[in-house]
């Protein structure tokens, strides 16, 4: 077992085998891709699925490969990246014979996902995410709020002008929405409402300004900030596995010296 075990460990730690596993990522998504044209799919379906099926197989023996690995195999369920991969790759296992041909199909495409476990730099963004959801929860409350005093307010001054965008509190919602995209807004929605009201657009650029250029540009800094953290993160531990080996250095170099020392005496 510890000989297998050994064996596994040289294998994941081999240089070539993560570049490995991000090429046949790729190659899985554009498989995928292909069989989305209907002409090429109808003439070369088997192929894809003779593919896929060899693809899936490598994976599975990948996370085997990563289990046996793991000291103990428990560790391997402790890296939130492990148990993300494993679900994709069991998922697709499940659902192999489903009758569900999209379902399958859609697992496939997710596939693609396990592209971030392997890219450390996408680790990383992806962390400075996580890590920052529970601030945007609080943004998330102060957007809501600003949203449904805009919505309120558009739907009682601008219904009659504009009901396809201001009818209701739905319709205004999603206007809004698109406005703070600012995706047409001007052509579309404003300059429609501006001729009825010429003060309309004192709404429209509060809107904005209070949208886009304050509540979005948060999330940016929230993100960043976080993004920050763990770079420091890293480096410290960097820092601290520097001064770990030279700790151990100098304490191989004692020893040495106390052996020379007593073979003196």
């Amino acid at each position: 077992m510890n000989q297998l075990r050994q064996w596994s460990s040289q294998i994941v730690e081999h240089r070539a085998f993560q570049p490995t596993i991000i090429s046949l990522i790729v190659i899985n998504a554009i498989i995928v891709g292909l069989e989305s044209y209907r002409g090429l799919y109808d003439a070369y379906g088997d192929w894809f699925i003779r593919i896929d099926t060899i693809i899936l197989t490598i994976f599975a023996l990948e996370i085997v490969i990563k289990l046996i690995a793991a000291r103990p195999t428990t560790n391997f369920f402790k890296d939130g990246w492990n148990v993300f991969d494993f679900l994709i790759v069991a998922s697709s296992f499940i659902f192999m014979g489903s009758p569900f041909v999209t379902v399958l199909r859609i697992l496939r495409v997710i596939r693609v996902f396990r592209t971030i476990s392997m890219i450390p730099s996408l680790k990383k963004i992806v962390n400075a995410l996580i890590m920052t959801l529970p601030s945007l929860g609080t943004i998330l409350i102060l957007l809501s709020i600003m949203f449904y005093v805009f919505s309120v307010m558009g739907t009682f001054l601008f219904r009659d002008v504009a009901p396809e965008y201001f009818g209701n509190l739905q319709l205004t919602l999603l206007s809004l929405f698109q406005i703070i995209t600012l995706e047409s807004w001007a052509s579309n929605i404003m300059r429609p409402i501006q001729e009825e009201f010429w003060w309309s657009w004192i709404y429209f650029v509060t809107f904005i300004l209070s949208g886009v250029f304050i509540v979005l540009n948060l999330f940016v800094g929230v993100i960043v900030n976080n993004f920050e953290k763990i770079e420091k993160m890293e480096n410290d531990e960097l820092t601290e596995g520097d001064d770990l080996q030279e700790e151990v250095y100098l304490l191989r170099q004692e020893i040495k010296d106390l052996k020379d020392a007593v073979k003196e005496k």
